[in-house]
């Protein structure tokens, strides 16, 4: 149930309103932005909300129960708002959103009808429309400890207890050539052997790209030491850009023994049967099949 202020209520049972829609989006790298559909900007909480970027919003729907309401907004794409290099860079990616119904000549009156996360992106030239996910979204997600073969801790976490800061898990270089547009060659990484990096994350340090980081595809040592990247970056990759790099775990048991030595804190469970176990039987000629008893 919302609280309403009294004096916002008043202006309400008037008729006649001053209101408009302001949206606040926090960004996972801590950027903070605002947006309105009113004609001038709207200040909440020292966040300017700009109304340049024309945005407006569809119709909310909020349902009973715990099914996902939702709701979208579009606009357009500026340098000084939302443009398509952050959006592509990811910044973006489950950021969270604030929807408020303003009094925009008294901001202070105001009152909270939405709160979730941005979900999907759709861009159309200098367009673009978001989809606002309620918070009730987050009960669809998987959680919890799951029983597999495979490691649940992420290299270098808590869990895992690797130290990535060590020389012996961790490089840096600069991209000597753009062989494609996810695959470049490398300096700075040869004391490393073939493979050392794949599954690793790439983070560049300078260049178009700085601060962003990419998992690594494949990492190849042969005449030369090449990187191929999971996906295209934001923005062009280019000689000269540096990076920093971390090695790779495909969360498999021997790898965590024969690369890391870190059995002691694998986060799987090796010796599990797997399906193939559970739809097996018992085939004629095996020990104990005959009806007689095995002996030890």
């Amino acid at each position: 149930m919302r609280t309403i202020a009294a004096d916002l209520q008043a202006k309400l049972d008037s008729g006649v309103t001053t209101l408009a829609r302001c949206w606040l989006i926090t960004r996972n790298d801590g950027v903070t932005q605002g947006f309105t559909d009113h004609d001038e900007d709207v200040v909440l909480d020292s966040v300017t909300c700009r109304a340049a970027s024309g945005l407006g919003g569809s119709e909310a729907t909020q349902n009973f129960g715990l099914s996902v309401d939702s709701s979208a907004f579009s606009g357009a794409l500026a340098d000084d708002t939302l443009n398509e290099d952050d959006l592509a860079a990811g910044r973006y990616d489950g950021a969270a959103v604030e929807l408020w119904l303003t009094d925009w000549s008294e901001p202070e009156l105001r009152v909270l009808l939405a709160k979730g996360t941005l979900g999907e992106v759709k861009r159309e030239g200098l367009a673009f429309t978001a989809e606002l996910r309620g918070l009730t979204q987050q009960l669809a997600q998987d959680s919890g400890r799951l029983y597999a073969t495979t490691c649940s801790a992420d290299l270098g976490d808590l869990r895992c207890k690797i130290d990535l800061g060590d020389p012996a898990y961790a490089g840096s270089g600069t991209v000597a050539t753009v062989d494609a547009t996810s695959s470049i060659t490398v300096s700075g990484l040869d004391s490393f052997d073939d493979g050392w990096f794949t599954a690793g994350k790439l983070t560049f340090t300078s260049g178009a790209n700085a601060g962003l980081a990419v998992e690594v595809k494949i990492h190849r040592k042969d005449a030369g030491v090449t990187l191929e990247l999971w996906q295209a970056m934001a923005q062009p990759i280019a000689p000269g850009d540096a990076f920093t790099v971390t090695a790779g775990c495909d969360k498999q048991f021997p790898t965590c023994h024969d690369k890391f030595a870190n059995v002691v804190n694998f986060r799987g469970f090796p010796h599990i049967p797997g399906n193939d176990f559970v739809i097996s039987y018992p085939l004629p000629g095996e020990p104990g099949n005959d009806g007689s008893s095995m002996q030890s």
